[in-house]
């Protein structure tokens, strides 16, 4: 199964069409269309079979050298097109079907009235112990890595791989530090790329990564991401189409909620997992982005640290909640996991694709704060101004009203376009005045800005700053398998998580991004290598790592040990090196 999501002027005349088209025809159909510079995008589910035994292959690798064709499983997919529409979408959409009209009759009107909203929420006041006690240990960026890809997570994988290769009579005899140097090699692939990932392995000077070659030998490597597993076979839940992945998921979903820092404001979106399969000799016209992949619906704090996720299975394989749509549904089970930690006035930030005043008015219940943009017949009939008649008033000018039984407030506002934003938290005032830039004039002109509207823009963006995060430095890497690029997608986003933590918990030796990666991925290349076979080779690559002046820590350890530089006892040591060293020696044995 697969959905579409892409430029409005499609419209509604091509949904009927897509609901009996496969996604071949859809392919094929935006070659035809000739050169575009929109982004397509299409979003696909796993096979229908994705519990069966054979689904562990998929089309090919990213060298190419075993096929290079999408599964016909997913070629020939039906395309159900989903309420998944952005933000560029026109709000003057259409009423849904007779159907859902019918049910809505069946609901008692809401009686809407003109004044401001007066919430009853009580206010946002709890600390987090946990984040100062994450402070106190002083993690390393391996150790803020290690919350989420923890030795339990290590093991399960370790043993289900295991099991996995003994089933197709293979005695594999994984360990975990292995794994880890399996998992160093995907971090480093997103900042360093070779055509061939066995490139990293060849002698000649160009492509000869020693930092991979001593770790772990290219066979082995291969043979271990090839039985990469991560459930029981004989177990599986046919109903489930993420089953293969499932008890990751449900490690990964603990992990990042257990360490996530305690919030008010979060963000609820869509995220896409690219998913990287070939079309054979099918290519797209220049000019036509287009990005194939699956739907992960993410709820994430404001500055982007990823809080829960769930794969997308689509419309025919998830039951909506409460009488909500499936986008509200989602919501609805995110807010579920942040009240485990306790029913706090949580305030949850979402746009049009999910928003209703149905699903405000639980969130209301729940105790749980609420703004999103939405759509008009979302609204429940609320007698706003015409958006024409907006239109012709001043920038700024807006109009709203308040359910005046659940206390739920839908504004419409004239800036660049007219927008619909509803709460059940925020109001109207204070009413600011901020700067636009007008585009045909070129220059700025102050306008009218409610306070829903403002806090809505400065707190909605989470999601897309993980996206971002994650989308600079992904694990490039993949394998035979239809669930490898989401592998590498929970890899990325767990690695965005500990640098979030590391942004709190570190104001005084704070890193970007991609030099936390490179510590990440370089601790467990050096300290998890084999050093059984590789001789001199292991010696030189020491000497080379400890005077580069990237990524020592200095750990305490529970035996003591002699300093590498003193020779005396010491219980602290360089976590690169794998040296015991002394607090006062630290930089003496790190300077040529």
């Amino acid at each position: 199964m697969a959905s579409t999501s892409s430029n409005p002027t499609v419209g509604r005349d091509a949904s009927s069409k897509l609901k009996s088209m496969k996604l071949l025809e859809v392919l094929n159909a935006l070659e035809e269309e000739g050169p575009s510079h929109r982004r397509e995008e299409i979003f696909i589910a796993p096979p229908d079979n994705a519990s069966g035994d054979f689904t562990d292959e998929d089309s090919g690798d990213e060298d190419g050298q075993r096929g290079s064709h999408v599964p016909g499983s997913v070629l020939h997919a039906s395309v159900v097109p989903e309420d998944s529409g952005t933000e560029e979408e026109d709000d003057d959409l259409q009423p849904p079907p007779a159907m859902k009209r019918q049910k809505a009759v069946v609901e008692p009107q809401r009686v809407w009235i003109k004044r401001d909203i007066q919430p009853n929420f009580r206010s946002w006041t709890p600390s987090d112990p946990h984040i100062e006690d994450l402070k106190s240990q002083e993690l390393s960026p391996v150790g803020l890595f290690e919350l989420f890809f923890d030795e339990g997570t290590i093991n399960f994988i370790v043993n289900e791989t295991n099991r996995y290769a003994w089933q197709k009579n293979v005695n594999l005899g994984l360990t975990a530090q292995e794994l880890k140097c399996v998992l160093g090699i995907l971090i480093l692939s997103g900042y360093i790329s070779y055509p061939r990932r066995r490139m990293f392995w060849e002698t000649s000077p160009d492509s000869h990564h020693h930092l991979v070659a001593d770790a772990i030998r290219r066979d082995r490597f291969e043979l271990i991401f090839s039985y990469l597993h991560f459930a029981d076979n004989n177990e599986l839940d046919e109903s489930d189409r993420f089953a293969k992945v499932r008890p990751l998921i449900v490690r990964m979903n603990c992990n990042f909620q257990k360490h996530a820092p305690l919030e008010e404001f979060y963000s609820f979106g869509e995220s896409m997992c690219e998913y990287f399969g070939h079309r054979g000799s099918k290519q797209l016209p220049a000019g036509k982005p287009m990005r194939l992949g699956y739907k992960i619906w993410c709820g994430t704090t404001s500055r982007g640290y990823l809080v829960w996720f769930e794969p997308s299975q689509g419309t025919l394989f998830t039951k909506s909640d409460r009488g909500l749509d499936l986008g509200g549904s989602m919501v609805v089970k995110f807010v579920d996991a942040l009240q485990e930690r306790g029913c706090l006035p949580y305030h949850i930030f979402f746009d049009k694709v999910f928003t209703s005043v149905k699903l405000m008015s639980i969130l209301r219940k729940k105790g749980v704060k609420a703004t999103g943009t939405v759509r008009e017949y979302r609204t429940e009939r609320c007698p706003l101004k015409d958006p024409k008649e907006l239109k012709k008033m001043k920038r700024g000018s807006f109009d709203y009203k308040v359910d005046e039984s659940e206390e739920i407030i839908v504004c419409r506002w004239h800036d660049s376009s007219v927008v619909n934003i509803c709460s059940n938290a925020v109001g109207i005032e204070p009413v600011e005045l901020t700067s636009h830039h007008s585009g045909i004039a070129k220059t700025r002109t102050q306008v009218h800005q409610p306070s829903l509207v403002k806090l809505y823009q400065e707190k909605v963006g989470g999601v897309s700053r993980m996206d971002q995060n994650i989308a600079k430095y992904k694990v490039k890497i993949r394998g035979m398998k239809w669930y490898s690029s989401f592998i590498g997608y929970v890899i990325d986003a767990a690695l965005n998580n500990a640098w979030q933590l590391h942004r709190i918990c570190s104001h005084d030796a704070q890193v970007d991004l991609l030099a936390f990666r490179r510590y990440v991925a370089c601790v467990y290349l050096e300290s998890n290598a084999d050093m059984s076979s590789q001789g001199r080779r292991s010696r030189r690559l020491e000497t080379e790592s400890r005077f580069d002046m990237i990524g020592h820590w200095i750990v305490h350890q529970d035996k003591r040990t002699r300093c590498a530089l003193c020779h005396s006892q010491t219980n602290t040591r360089c976590e690169k090196c794998q040296k015991g060293v002394h607090a006062k020696c630290f930089r003496e044995y790190h300077i040529r």
